[in-house]
């Protein structure tokens, strides 16, 4: 991808830069959007922790051949090996290897739903410390008008059942590890290059997701067949490589706010993917939800007016 100013989050979008922007925000959309029921599926009938293993190592080795191929260079020192580290404790195994683990005994539009909490968490710690950036009183609107949308989007129809909220609070735990790993990213001056950077986190957390499947005796009840095959390339190629890079290259081109919005947007793509795939049925408020939801992610990604 080509190189854009570390800036361009602070000012307007030029055209040529906006066009790579915009295409990066579409994948992290309509992958991650379908990615929700195709996980439901995958562990319907394959071990959490293994299943994620042999996503992340799949994905991990894709892109390894590619940025050998490439000639990209591997971690220097022992400072870029602990952002790989760091990175696939908190945003594979803590994040993914949770949200997995949790596809097992919640719905998948409830676990979008859930996800979107992601959506705060990001601009709220971006916000804390000396490095913070200020929220905006439109992003503000923006955010709490999205997280309205979400709300109606995904109400479940018969109400939250108890026997589910502490799988409920494991994809919240999932959504807060996400985010601080993406706040770490763009605060830390990482010399490795990210498609190298992606490959060895994927890689190190499918490793770790691996271990802990193998401890919980996941190995007997490993079976692969066709849609689980399927299901595990989905979400290798498309979700880990594709998806996860555009995500990792918007992390320092455009503001928390405007990252957060894939938060706003999934669910709504989630509960459409689910209904088709899943029977997991739409209702008239949650359309009306998609379209609060719409309302604000256009205050949150409209640029900032660049100075005269």
């Amino acid at each position: 991808m080509r190189d854009l100013p570390d800036r361009l989050h602070r000012s307007s979008w030029r055209p040529s830069d906006a066009n790579l922007i915009y295409l990066a925000f579409a994948a992290v959309y309509l992958i991650w959007g379908t990615s929700f029921a195709v996980t439901k599926v995958m562990v319907l009938s394959t071990p959490p922790f293994l299943a994620g293993a042999l996503r992340f190592l799949l994905a991990g080795t894709v892109l390894l051949i590619f940025t050998r191929l490439r000639r990209m260079s591997l971690p220097a020192n022992w400072l870029e090996w602990r952002h790989v580290l760091v990175m696939a404790v908190l945003q594979v195994t803590g994040s993914a290897g949770l949200n997995i683990l949790a596809a097992q005994h919640i719905f998948s539009n409830q676990a979008a739903l859930l996800n979107a909490s992601g959506s705060l968490w990001i601009p709220l710690l971006s916000a804390l410390g000396p490095r913070g950036e200020r929220i905006s009183r439109r992003v503000g609107m923006g955010l709490a008008v999205g997280f309205v949308g979400v709300l109606l989007l995904l109400w479940p129809r018969d109400g939250y059942a108890l026997d589910t909220l502490p799988w409920q609070f494991v994809v919240i735990l999932a959504c807060l590890n996400w985010s601080i790993g993406t706040i770490y990213y763009r605060r830390t001056r990482v010399l490795t290059p990210m498609p190298v950077l992606l490959a060895l986190a994927m890689l190190m957390g499918g490793v770790l997701l691996g271990g802990i499947g193998l401890a919980w005796q996941e190995l007997p009840r490993l079976s692969l067949g066709p849609t689980n095959m399927f299901a595990i390339g989905y979400l290798a190629l498309l979700n880990s490589c594709l998806a996860y890079s555009s995500y990792v290259f918007l992390m320092r081109r455009t503001t928390p706010a405007q990252l957060s919005t894939y938060g706003y947007v999934n669910p709504a793509i989630a509960a459409v993917t689910g209904w088709v795939l899943l029977g997991e049925a739409l209702s008239s408020l949650q359309v009306a939800g998609m379209a609060i939801i719409l309302t604000g992610v256009i205050f949150v990604t409209l640029p900032e007016r660049a100075p005269r």
